[in-house]
This record gives structure tokens, C-alpha cells and sequence, in this order.
């Protein structure tokens, strides 16, 4: 998958300025696709460019004016190809599992302490993603939402992100449980 995939992605729910759509990426799409502003508005010239988005000035009276972008029915073609590709399939690139890997052999302290950093952080995330699915939602409960909701494709990503976070967070604090036993018997010997 290209940055422009997860770009065309993001502006199906409507227009977006350059600033809109990095604030709809660390709410969404961020939890299977980080991107930095700069690299979403260079991304979107180069959509615009070739067609797949088009982009629309507004003038602002006390602010500076800015441009909206849309996808084009070529960017919704561009998406059709893309989900019709066969997807490879994920792994796991983590530096804080090549320090667990090495638990035996170096201090775990320092170690215990990342795995709870990261269990807070997830924890975090899991409440962020929480709230997010509730207000996508409203009023229905998910199995309604999910058999009758307009658009639930957003809601489906949110819902592997809590999953992940929920996962994350609850491997974190079961190594850094397991770690802790291990150095408090060791310490007992």
C-alpha cells in the first residue's frame, strides 16, 4: 500500500483541507497508516496532479484562504484497483521485541519500565478508540450499526485499531508481570 491509497481513503467521507486531513490521520487512519502533515500535503499535490483528487480554493475573510480536495471518480477508480489487489499479508517490526528477546541475559528494569510505558500508552489508545467508535455510531448499538450504518469502513479500521491497542496493551503488562516475578526470584536466591 501507497500513502496515496490511505489519502483517497481518508477523503471518501468528504472534503478535507490539508490540515483537516492530518487531523482525520491521527484520529483514523493512523492506526494502520502514519504519515506526517508534510508528507499528506505533498501527497495530495501529487494526487491532485494526476487526477485522483481535485482541489478547490476558499477564500477566508480573517484567515488565510485554503483548499478543499475530493476524490475524482479516477481516484475512486484508483481505490477500486487497490482493493481488488491481493494484500500481503502483515508482520510484527517492533524494537521493544528485540529487548524482550534479550531479557535473560540483560537487566530487566529498564525493560519492565517500556513494557508499562507501552501498556500505558496502548491503554490510552484503547480509550481514544473507545470514544471514537461511540461517536461514529450514536445512538445504535454495533451489531445494527454494522448490519444498517451508511458507511462502515472507518468504523471496521477503528475496530482492528482497538483490538491491536487492546492486544498491545495486554501482552505489555503480562511480559512486564512475568519479567517482575523473574527478577524478584532471582534477587531471592
Amino acid at each position: 500500500m501507497a500513502l496515496r491509497h490511505a489519502v483517497l481513503a481518508a477523503l471518501l467521507d468528504g472534503e478535507y483541507s490539508g490540515y483537516q486531513l492530518a487531523k482525520a490521520f491521527d484520529v483514523g487512519v493512523a492506526n494502520f497508516w502514519h504519515a506526517l502533515p508534510q508528507q499528506l500535503y505533498a501527497e495530495l499535490t501529487g494526487l491532485e496532479r494526476e487526477g485522483l483528487v481535485e482541489g478547490r480554493q476558499v477564500v477566508q475573510e480573517s484567515r488565510p484562504n485554503k483548499r478543499l480536495f475530493r476524490v475524482t471518480d479516477a481516484g475512486l477508480a484508483e481505490l477500486e484497483r487497490f482493493t481488488a489487489t491481493v494484500s500481503k499479508p502483515s508482520f510484527i517490526r517492533d524494537d521493544l521485541l528485540v529487548k524482550v528477546q534479550a531479557a535473560d541475559r540483560v537487566d530487566t528494569g529498564p525493560l519492565i519500565e517500556q513494557l508499562e510505558e507501552r501498556a500505558a500508552a496502548a491503554a490510552a489508545k484503547v480509550r481514544l478508540f473507545e470514544e471514537l467508535l461511540r461517536r461514529m455510531r450514536g445512538e445504535v448499538d454495533e451489531e445494527e450499526f454494522l448490519r444498517d450504518g451508511e458507511r462502515i469502513g472507518p468504523y471496521l479500521t477503528c475496530l482492528r485499531g482497538l483490538t491491536f491497542e487492546q492486544d498491545n496493551r495486554d501482552w505489555c503488562l503480562r511480559i512486564a508481570a512475568v519479567l517482575r516475578q523473574r527478577q524478584a526470584a532471582r534477587a531471592g536466591r
